[in-house]
């Protein structure tokens, strides 16, 4: 029998700030503002994070000219209203005002 996973405080971090709006889609760089992970800690979680299913990651064309695509990430849609966790995932709209802005240490 396997050992359960364990998850990081900087994980937990980013679920949290992900699931007060778990259908935006949003780039890594306002992640890191909300999170105030670095890039180095931020990124492999979220290329992690996308890769067991938990998060969606795909390619947004740029907002202007000359400017490169980004990748934009939201939680997976099976995650939003299913499964373990849910919960935390699907917060009610006054848990979402509420957590907008806030910066978790």
């Amino acid at each position: 029998m396997g050992r359960k996973p364990r998850v990081s405080r900087q994980t937990k971090q980013l679920l949290a700030v992900l699931a007060t709006d778990a259908v935006r889609w949003r780039h890594g760089y306002e992640i890191s503002q909300q999170t105030g992970l670095k890039s180095g800690t931020l990124y492999p979680q979220l290329i992690r994070l996308s890769d067991q299913g938990y998060l969606e990651a795909r390619w947004a064309e740029p907002e202007r000219e000359g400017r490169p695509a980004r990748h934009e990430y939201a939680v997976d849609r099976r995650r939003r209203g299913a499964g373990p966790g849910a919960g935390r995932i699907q917060r009610s709209n006054n848990q979402r005002k509420a957590m907008k802005g806030v910066v978790l240490a």
